[in-house]
């Protein structure tokens, strides 16, 4: 039995509860007795939520089913969700990379949903028991739990495209800088591989006639490389010219 055997709540209210689950969060009304059926704080890879009892009788008194008065179990149940989004806000604001957040945005998921129902359930009571100023007092602190989950949410997500942009953005400019390397590295390849081809040659040991010859060959041969070079390096930079559409033949 999920309901207390020493509750004294009307047959209808076991009826609509269920005897081994306690299904969604909510708050069920009749003839006066009010029961909430509320979750504790989900974790990101709890499977099912663990739920409790309050019931307030038409008399205004409450009752926990793990002991204890109702009214203050009450308030520490949602205190809990308050103390997690506190300490999940804090590791928001010290989130160093994209992988915390995400971590983060796993274990916010859940909550985000409990919380919404968790004020859902507790607006129901409050429309449903009227006068009642505790029942009002959890339902504005839920509302405001409700929202302070759902902006840390929106934060955490904006975040995490805000870094994933940045870094992306960071990668393009690193992979922009290489292609200027690159595309320098192969203008001064273009430059000296005549040079080299040149002076390889006529750094052989072999007798080619010009090694009695004034020094004006050298000059020249230094002179020939050169042009050698920039000639490739026009080559290197030339661009491809888009081929010209065919003339259309006119008919008569």
């Amino acid at each position: 039995m999920i309901i207390p055997p020493t509750w004294t709540v009307p047959e209808a209210i076991r009826i609509r509860l269920g005897q081994t689950s306690y299904g969604r969060q909510r708050a069920i009304v009749e003839e006066g007795h009010l029961v909430l059926v509320l979750h504790k704080a989900p974790g990101p890879d709890d499977r099912a939520r663990e739920g409790v009892l309050f019931w307030r009788n038409p008399t205004g008194e409450w009752q926990f089913n793990r002991g204890g008065p109702g009214p203050g179990s009450l308030k520490r149940h949602v205190q809990s969700y308050a103390e997690i989004e506190a300490k999940l806000t804090a590791e928001y604001e010290q989130a160093a990379d994209v992988s915390t957040l995400f971590d983060l945005l796993e274990r916010l998921t859940p909550l985000v949903r409990a919380a919404r129902n968790l004020h859902q359930a507790l607006q129901t009571a409050r429309e449903a028991v009227k006068g009642d100023a505790f029942l009002l007092e959890m339902r504005d602190q839920t509302y405001e739990l409700q929202r302070s989950f759902d902006l840390l949410n929106e934060d955490v997500r904006n975040a995490i495209h805000y870094r994933t942009a940045r870094k992306a953005e960071e990668q393009a400019r690193l992979s922009e800088q290489a292609l200027h390397a690159s595309h320098r590295l192969n203008i001064l390849a273009a430059l000296f591989f005549p040079l080299t081809a040149v002076a390889s040659l006529f750094g052989m040991n072999l007798a080619h006639g010009f090694d009695d010859r004034r020094p004006v060959f050298f000059w020249l041969v230094f002179a020939v490389g050169c042009g050698l070079g920039f000639a490739l390096k026009g080559w290197v930079l030339a661009k491809s010219k888009p081929a010209e559409p065919p003339a259309k033949k006119q008919t008569s």
